[in-house]
């Protein structure tokens, strides 16, 4: 169940943009809802064998507060999804709670994103501990999570989007730990330590994609933003411009290998034309000119994956746009 809970990633929905010009005559393309002013707030009580405690879980959609132990999809048209999601397996509901609803003085509200231990025990049953990243991602979550199998076929991921924006743009605040190497704590194994500074991170990536006669969905990656934060700000970053790179990136001078084609654990996936999940295989680099099909954009407070991180890394993010 755990497992599941803590995975990171998007869903194919549609991309709501209102064109806007600022000051400087630059083109801006606000993300629908990625102002952060408005959250679902839900109330999810967990199972009385592991407590019954109600966890407020927020998602970022029009204003509603959302009372049920019921599965949640996006509302309101929103295309973002979050980490915070329900899990229900063998009759046990359990949350994961890693993104909160946060003030960004002068603008509102925004999202703060954490690293934590989430904990699940059941006497005389199981008692474990993973550690959890935050995330929010433009897509959706198949709530419930009712597995640990195959963990990312249980998301629906990237998004329709056929633009070709020369940058991200958004609003940033980071707190690193401080802790000099991360940690790898799954709840089914010994804690192990990984080495190296845990990051804050945000990807971004354009895919052109497209399904075989048997369903299989194929890709090759049109653009790439890939960046981590290593460093504590003194306080926000405001309208922090990070440039989309076209085509094949792997001879630039600014290539890193996590900005490369995704593979194994990193591979997203998708509903295909007849709503079966596949998972989406980059199997190349398209050529600079070429148009995306989709887009791929996700925040996170740990930039390791599943289970990597360390324990009060935090990102707050606001203002999400993209510019021409």
């Amino acid at each position: 169940m755990t497992k599941a809970i803590l995975m990171k990633a998007g869903a194919i929905l549609a991309l709501t943009l209102t064109a806007t010009t600022n000051a400087n005559g630059q083109n801006i393309q606000p993300i629908k809802y990625g102002d952060m002013n408005q959250w679902v707030t839900r109330h999810v009580k967990e199972s009385a064998i592991i407590g019954g405690n109600t966890k407020t879980l927020y998602e970022i959609a029009p204003a509603k507060t959302w009372k049920q132990n019921a599965p949640y999809t996006n509302w309101g048209g929103s295309p973002w999804g979050t980490s915070n999601v329900m899990a229900k397996v063998s009759g046990i509901t359990k949350t994961n709670v890693s993104v909160y609803r946060d003030s960004h003085p002068g603008h509102g509200f925004c999202a703060k994103l954490v690293t934590h231990i989430e904990t699940c025990k059941v006497l005389g049953i199981v008692n474990i501990k993973v550690l959890a990243a935050g995330s929010i991602f433009l897509g959706e979550t198949l709530e419930p999570i009712t597995s640990t199998s195959n963990p990312m076929a249980k998301l629906d991921a990237g998004m329709k989007f056929t633009g070709k924006p020369k940058a991200l743009v958004f609003d940033y605040r980071v707190k690193l730990s401080g802790h000099p190497n991360r940690i790898k704590e799954t709840g089914f194994s010994k804690v192990k330590t990984v080495a190296g500074i845990d990051m804050a991170d945000c990807v971004c990536l354009l895919q052109k994609r497209w399904e075989d006669a048997k369903g299989n969905i194929w890709a090759k990656r049109v653009g790439t933003m890939v960046v981590r934060f290593a460093k504590t700000t003194n306080g926000w970053v405001e309208n922090a411009s990070f440039p989309i790179h076209y085509g094949d990136i792997t001879r630039q001078h600014f290539y890193k290998p996590y900005m490369g084609l995704l593979a194994g654990n990193d591979i997203k996936w998708a509903k295909n034309s007849k709503g079966k999940m596949m998972p989406v295989k980059e199997i190349g680099w398209a050529t600079a000119n070429e148009a995306p099909t989709h887009m791929i954009l996700q925040f996170d407070s740990s930039h390791g994956g599943a289970y990597i991180g360390s324990v009060g890394n935090t990102l707050w993010v606001d203002n999400v746009r993209v510019e021409y």
